[in-house]
């Protein structure tokens, strides 16, 4: 009988420096059909009426459940050490965020 290694279900996941840097992201678009959920991270810029998805993440109806499952947990353990977090009701999305309006 051959013998396996013991760390076969672990996953060497490399991370390169351009995408360690990440991705800001203030607005996220979600939508979905019977095959798949699509999340659009957009950048919103103070007095711009425009603003460019800087990232699209495609994933099965499965891997969205267990992303939401996975982010409720993270929350949950946030708050615990943070305190909770306070959400704004209603959610509008600011096209100024209060400042003045853009000017070239």
């Amino acid at each position: 009988m051959s013998q396996q290694p013991e760390n076969q279900n672990q996953l060497n996941i490399e991370l390169s420096e351009d995408m360690a840097e990440g991705i800001y992201a203030n607005l996220a678009v979600i939508t979905h059909s019977n095959a798949e959920f699509v999340l659009d991270f957009i950048t919103v810029m103070p007095g711009m009426p425009k603003a460019r998805v800087k990232s699209r993440i495609i994933v099965t109806p499965q891997h969205a459940k267990r992303l939401l499952k996975a982010l409720a947990d993270n929350i949950k353990k946030y708050e615990a050490v943070h305190g909770t977090i306070q959400d704004q009701d209603p959610v509008t999305i600011p096209m100024n965020f209060g400042g003045p309006a853009a000017q070239a």
